[in-house]
């Protein structure tokens, strides 16, 4: 059997071989069910189910045409998305680059080289003279250099693994903006639909307590209310008037949010959003599926691990410097002293061999580079596990918040209805002059107070429920393949 024969089949069973560890996807344990299904009260309005969610579309669960018009608007022009979605062109265009180095590479080159020097003439009798001036001589060549690294102990296939999994990760990080993007929104929205409704409150609160200071200074000029009264009636007014302006400002601040996370200058949507609306109603029945299927929907974990198999590979390409590189190298072309005999036969030439490189001595550079890729695979490892401890957390948190805030409303729905009674009865009472006007201010301060925490509270329900939607990664949907 030939060298060459040997060196093919040697090449041919090693082909196939890549050192360094092959990766496993990790296993995560969770939990069987959500711990927060258990102190879960039974009077809820909107109830959490462990039936598989299908959470692509979340938003429109609102049914309210103005935020799914937000938000399928956020993500077709928002900036931060468009970076995302740049960087997985980034990292196809590193796979490439990477993958490029699997097949043989070939130059062109052309050369035109001219040399003078002085030339010995050797007589007849062994007597040597030299020719005065310059003797030129030119060298014309063209030709194809090749050269083709054999991956045999799998350096560059592990590169474009590594590369590969570079790409994924870019893929779920675009997905988990997706998934911010979709959250932030909704509770941008949210939020300023919840202050547009404390700014009606404060301005029907400021309308009562007007009334009622109207109502005291008449009575006053009667004689029957003191000037104490006045001026605490007063009081409570200029009170309730102070909080529009900051109100009126904060809507303002929450549109311009909004417009900037639609890639539209500030002031875009003002003219949409400044009329109020109601804060949207959650959904009665909110399917929230198991922990286990977190783990293959959240895009922060699938990127946490993809960025683990990344490491891994770049393990094995630390592992293949120890061993020698093989090539395949090659040229081929014409070379002639005359530019007219390019191209004759007797101007050809061509060269090929196969080359080894194998660094004996590298100061332990290698051996190091291993070391700090096995240290950097651990790392990714740990920050995959913790942030699948996260993930949970999320969920957990949400559901919890989502579940008190409903026992929360309804015991502010109830306040509001007692404060209302004690307003009127205290007013009737005191223009009887069985009460002090102080039960009157405490009274109409009290409703404002749970007025505005039930506004407040109608909108964190509505808050949370989106909270736990982005938990639960959800927000995206399969890319199509390529993407």
């Amino acid at each position: 059997m030939s060298a060459w024969t040997t060196l093919l089949l040697f090449c041919f069973f090693m082909v196939g071989c890549a050192v360094g560890p092959n990766f496993v996807p990790p296993r995560t344990q969770v939990p069987e069910t959500w711990e927060a299904q258990e102190v879960v009260g039974p009077a809820q309005e909107s109830k959490t189910t462990l039936a598989p969610a299908d959470l692509a579309g979340w938003w429109r669960s609102f049914q309210d045409p103005t935020l799914t018009s937000l938000v399928e608007t956020a993500l077709a022009t928002n900036l931060d998305l468009r970076q995302a979605q740049a960087r997985i062109r980034q990292a196809r265009a590193a796979r490439g680059i990477a993958g490029a180095g699997l097949y043989p590479q070939v130059d062109a080159q052309a050369l035109f080289e001219r040399s003078s020097g002085s030339s010995a003439l050797v007589g007849s009798q062994g007597t040597t003279a030299v020719a005065t001036g310059p003797a030129f001589r030119d060298l014309f060549q063209v030709g194809l250099d090749a050269s083709w690294e054999l991956d045999i102990f799998g350096g560059t296939r592990r590169t474009v693994e590594a590369a590969t999994a570079d790409l994924q990760a870019a893929v779920e990080d675009r997905r988990a903006v997706l998934v911010s993007l979709a959250g932030e929104v909704g509770t941008t929205y949210l939020s300023l639909r919840g202050l547009q409704q404390q700014l009606a409150i404060a301005r029907q609160n400021l309308a009562a307590q007007e009334k009622t200071a109207r109502i005291i200074r008449k009575r006053y000029e009667a004689g029957f209310a003191s000037r104490l009264d006045v001026e605490n009636a007063e009081a409570q007014v200029n009170t309730t008037a102070a909080q529009i302006p900051l109100l009126e400002s904060n809507i303002r601040t929450a549109i311009y949010s909004l417009s900037v996370l639609l890639g539209q200058p500030p002031g875009m949507l003002a003219s949409v959003l400044l009329r109020p609306h109601p804060i949207p109603t959650t959904p009665p029945q909110i399917p929230v599926g198991l922990p286990s299927d977190l783990v293959r929907r959240r895009p922060d974990i699938r990127r946490a691990e993809a960025q683990l198999h990344a490491a891994t590979a770049r393990i094995g390409v630390a592992v293949a410097d120890l061993f020698p590189r093989f090539f395949l190298t090659g040229s081929a072309g014409f070379s002639a002293r005359d530019v007219s005999l390019l191209g004759s036969d007797k101007s050809r030439f061509w060269s090929f061999g196969p080359s080894l490189s194998w660094p004996v001595f590298a100061g332990g550079r290698i051996r190091w580079n291993i070391e700090l890729q096995d240290a950097v695979q651990e790392q990714a490892l740990l920050a995959y596990q913790q942030t699948v401890l996260t993930a949970l957390k999320d969920v957990e948190t949400a559901l919890v918040a989502y579940a008190k805030e409903q026992e929360h409303r309804q015991s502010l729905i109830q306040a509001v209805a007692n404060n209302r009674q004690a307003v009127d009865l205290a007013m009737k009472l005191y223009l009887a002059g069985r009460s002090d006007f102080l039960n009157v201010l405490t009274a109409q301060r009290s409703l404002f107070v749970t007025e505005e925490a039930l506004a407040q509270s109608t909108r964190n329900l509505a808050v949370n429920l989106v909270a736990l939607y982005k938990a639960l990664g959800g927000g995206w949907k399969d890319l199509p393949p390529g993407s």
